[in-house]
This record gives C-alpha cells, sequence and structure tokens, in this order.
C-alpha cells in the first residue's frame, strides 16, 4: 500500500510541475488574458482543450500507477474539476493540492 500511494504521488508530482509547461498552466486557466497583458481583451480560447488534455495526462499517471483504467477515468474527471475551481479562485493552491492527494489516498482503497 505505501509503494502504491508513493506511485501515485510521484506521478502526481510529475504531471502536475515537471511536465506541465507555463503554457499549459496559463492555457487551462479561462480567465487568463493572452500573453498575460492586462490592457489586451482577448482569453484563451482554447483553455478546455489546456485542462482536459492536463487532466488526462493525470488519468494516465493514475492508471499506469494502479492498473485500474477506471481509476483513470476518475482521476481525468476528478483532477478536471479541481483544477477548474482553483482557476476561478474558487479554492487556492494549498487547497487544490490538498484535494488532489486526497483523491489519490481514496484510490487505494479501491486497488
Amino acid at each position: 500500500m505505501l509503494a502504491l500511494i508513493f506511485k501515485l504521488i510521484i506521478g502526481h508530482t510529475l504531471v502536475d510541475f515537471s511536465l506541465q509547461p507555463s503554457s499549459m498552466a496559463k492555457g487551462k486557466n479561462r480567465n487568463i488574458k493572452i500573453n498575460g497583458d492586462p490592457e489586451e481583451n482577448k482569453y484563451f480560447p482554447n483553455w478546455p482543450y489546456w485542462l482536459t488534455a492536463h487532466a488526462i495526462l493525470h488519468g494516465g499517471a493514475v492508471w499506469l500507477a494502479t492498473g485500474n483504467i477506471y481509476l483513470g477515468i476518475i482521476e481525468v474527471i476528478l483532477h478536471w474539476i479541481i483544477d477548474f475551481a482553483k482557476c476561478e479562485n474558487w479554492t487556492n493552491i494549498h487547497t487544490d493540492q490538498l484535494l488532489h492527494v486526497a483523491c489519490k489516498a481514496i484510490y487505494i482503497f479501491f486497488v
């Protein structure tokens, strides 16, 4: 069980930090303006694609760690919702990360 939670947290850390370029981090947030220019009136038009791609990478990491495709699909959905909430400023980075780790802890009971 310890090895599995460690795999899940490593996967999360890799995808959320190391494998998330700034273009994705900005692009998944529908509230960030293009080029970060406060005077620019255009927002990233493709934010659902960026956010979904990011969530799918997380789902893949969960699937690889657990061998369970259903947990991978659940992770895609939950990660999308949690990150959307963070991008809307409904949560902060600390709550965001706590919710992600809590999901991983819950997955342990289904493996």
